[in-house]
Formats: structure tokens, C-alpha cells, sequence
């Protein structure tokens, strides 16, 4: 059943019917509600990209005054579960008092020698965060995530790609009443909305933190005076039986947000993938460009370092924030049942962290979230935007 709150409430439905599906979980949502609706969210898993089309204009249509935003997923979160590869669809509903959403859609257009990205609603002094959902087939994400502070300074920018069950071409993107099958959409949340940001990574640091003394592009040529390769062969001969499986299946590389800290452990990286080796220059290939003096320390990856990793900021930012009565949730479709055995777990989390509150959300193909203050895609991470309850202070919100 919807969870009952002031402000926010979600909704959850399973079943082939999505347009049936679409209608029960909105209303559930909104009956979860002590006032009308200012903005719903949705979420929606379905083998045919017609039939997801359909019951996404179905919920841009069930509350006139609200702004709606969703897209389509390969699995669903609500209702205090999660819903993977299975006909589904998950709502979110929020009463924003005083604050104000605005939605966007946004597209590439080709300038000379560069792209553009339009679409994005001018900027209020007052604007808190955006909420953003892409196509990752068709919208450069990445770049324009990474290079966000150009246009929107400081704002924090949350969400997640969106996907279908047939890949490519089978995403659909809802916002302003209209359906959209490329490019990204979004919403402005602005005013009085108490929001904060959560990201987990979920990745435990091994061997020493070392300083970046040679690069090319994105290899790693020398860490700390010695060849990268060298280095990372020395760290894993020290690994036990257990992390060196966890390096075999999936090593990576965490960047220091803060390169003047007196040490960087566990949260203090954006952790990067480790593409591959170059045994004839001694190198390591990363999925990012780095910098000569930047600071790394290698990481794995598994469910007991991803589980702690987000309890332990979900109760750092109760312990920072207090009281919570409202959270949207965007976790990589590689966690779930793929890492921890359950499509719930994560949803679970926030609740064991921050109580019954309305919260929803889907699997996504990458998320987006602010790491060390600065806007950034990750990938098997769990990025939350949670709304407080408590009185709106006016600042934009840093990370959590």
C-alpha cells in the first residue's frame, strides 16, 4: 500500500496490462497524499515500447495540475521493493508547498564543430537541484554532465539513463504531457524544497593512496615514480584469496575529490573503471582522463562493500540531516539481484535509514549525482535525491 506521508508518497503495480498497471500505481501514489499533487514521477518496465508509450501518456494525463516527468526502465523501485525485468510500474508523488517544478526536455544539435545542448529552463536564484533522465543512446550525458557547471554553476543535477527491454531505440521519455524517444528531460525544483543529495559508489579502497607522476590520455603510465602496472601487481600480490578474485572480476580506480586531505579512504573517490593493461609500455587503461600530481588508490567492488558503503552515508546524512519524509532513488541495473541477490536491497536501505517515506525510482543503465561538489555519471553506484521535512534554510544543497 502507498506510504502515508505529508508531502510525498509512492506507488507501486505489476502486470501485463501497463496502461492498467500505469493507472494503479499513480492512484496509489496519490492517495498517499495530504494535499494535490505538484509533481509525479514514474517509472516503467514493459517488453513493448509502444505498450510503455501508451501508459506513460496515460499518467501525464491522470493529474492536470501537476508537472510529470518518467521514462522507461529495465526494472522498477517502489512500494518499498524492487521490480527487475517484470512488467511494472512505480510513481512517485510530491506536495511542494511553496516550491515550484518546472519540466524540460533537452536535445543535441549540431553547431559547425561542436554540439549544443537546448531545452534547459533558465536559472532562478532559488533553483535547488535538477532532476535529469536521459536516453543513453542519443544524448551525450556524460559530457554534459561532466561540463554542467558551465551553464548551471553550482546545481546539483540527480537522476539516471533510462532504458527499455529491447536496448537501443526502446527508450521513452515522459515530461510536460509529451513523449520522447531521444535526447533528455527533466524537471527544476526550485524555492522552498529542502533536498539533498546521496551517493554511493560502493567500492572499498585497496593498497596505498599513490600520486599520478606519469600520464597519456587515459593510461596510466607512472604512479608514484614507478610504472602503474608495476604498482598495481605489487598491490594485488599482497591481496588475499578473496579480493584478488574481487580485483580478477572487476578492478577499479578511485580519484581523490579532495587531493589535499591528510588520507582518502572509503567516500572520499570517484571511482572510475579500470579498461584494460598494456604489459609492453607498463600501463593501465582508465575510463577517465588523468592528470599528472591527482591522487588514486586502486578499488573493488562487491555486496559487502556496497551494502556498508550506503548504510554508512544513509546515516551520516540522517545523523547531518535529520528527519527525511521523502527520497527518489536511481540504482544501477548492475546492483539489485545481479550483486546482492535480491532486487530489494537498496530499497530496503532507505528504509531501514531513513524510515517509511515516499520513495521511488528504477534500475538505470548510469547514474547521475554529485560527488566532491561537482556533477558526475557513475555506473554500479545508487545515487538519491531525499526531501526533508524540516524548514527549507534557502542555501542549495550540498552533497550528502
Amino acid at each position: 500500500m502507498a506510504v502515508l506521508t505529508s508531502r510525498f508518497a509512492d506507488g507501486l503495480a505489476v502486470g501485463p496490462d501497463l496502461v492498467a498497471a500505469a493507472e494503479a500505481a499513480v492512484r496509489q501514489a496519490l492517495s498517499g497524499l495530504s494535499g494535490p499533487p505538484d509533481l509525479i514521477c514514474f517509472f516503467i518496465c514493459g517488453e513493448d515500447p509502444e505498450a510503455v508509450a501508451q501508459a506513460g501518456l496515460r499518467v501525464t494525463r491522470m493529474a492536470p495540475g501537476a508537472e510529470v516527468i518518467g521514462c522507461s526502465a529495465t526494472g522498477v523501485i517502489g512500494d518499498g521493493r524492487g521490480v527487475e525485468l517484470t512488467s511494472s510500474v512505480s510513481a512517485w508523488a510530491a506536495s511542494l508547498g511553496e516550491g515550484r517544478a518546472t519540466t524540460f526536455a533537452l536535445e543535441t544539435l549540431r553547431m559547425e564543430d561542436r554540439f549544443v545542448i537546448i531545452g534547459l529552463p533558465d536559472r532562478a536564484p532559488d533553483d535547488k537541484v535538477a532532476i535529469l533522465l536521459a536516453d543513453p543512446y542519443s544524448f551525450p550525458t556524460d559530457a554534459f554532465v561532466e561540463h554542467s557547471s558551465d551553464v548551471l554553476g553550482d546545481l546539483p543535477i540527480v537522476g539516471g539513463l533510462a532504458n527499455g527491454m529491447r536496448g537501443q531505440g526502446s527508450v521513452r521519455l515522459f515530461a510536460g504531457g509529451e513523449m520522447y524517444s531521444e535526447g533528455a528531460i527533466g524537471v527544476m525544483l526550485s524555492g522552498p524544497v529542502n533536498v539533498s543529495a546521496v551517493v554511493s559508489q560502493g567500492c572499498r579502497p585497496i593498497g596505498p593512496t599513490m600520486v599520478v607522476t606519469r600520464s597519456e590520455d587515459n593510461l596510466l603510465l607512472e604512479l608514484a615514480g614507478q610504472p602503474a602496472l608495476a604498482r598495481l601487481e605489487d598491490i594485488v600480490s599482497g591481496l588475499d584469496e578473496a579480493d584478488r578474485e574481487l580485483v580478477a572480476s572487476g578492478l577499479q580506480i578511485g580519484v581523490a575529490m579532495d587531493e589535499y586531505a591528510e588520507s582518502h579512504e572509503r567516500g572520499d573517490f570517484l571511482i572510475r573503471g579500470i579498461l584494460g593493461i598494456d604489459p609492453e609500455r607498463e600501463a593501465v587503461a582508465v575510463g577517465d582522463v588523468l592528470d599528472i600530481g591527482q591522487s588514486v588508490r586502486f578499488q573493488v567492488r562487491d555486496a559487502t562493500a556496497a551494502d556498508e558503503d550506503l548504510y554508512a552515508l544513509l546515516d551520516a546524512h540522517v545523523a547531518d540531516r535529520g528527519h527525511s519524509d521523502g527520497a527518489l532513488l536511481f540504482s544501477c541495473n548492475g546492483r539489485g539481484t545481479a550483486m546482492f541477490g535480491s532486487s530489494d536491497h537498496d530499497a530496503l536501505a532507505l528504509h531501514d535509514a531513513l524510515g517509511p517515506v515516499g520513495m521511488a525510482g528504477f534500475f538505470a543503465a548510469g547514474e547521475v549525482g554529485p560527488v566532491g561538489g561537482h556533477n558526475h555519471v557513475h555506473a554500479f553506484s545508487a545515487a538519491i535525491l531525499v526531501f526533508s521535512s524540516t524548514p527549507d534554510n534557502g542555501t542549495t544543497p550540498k552533497p550528502g
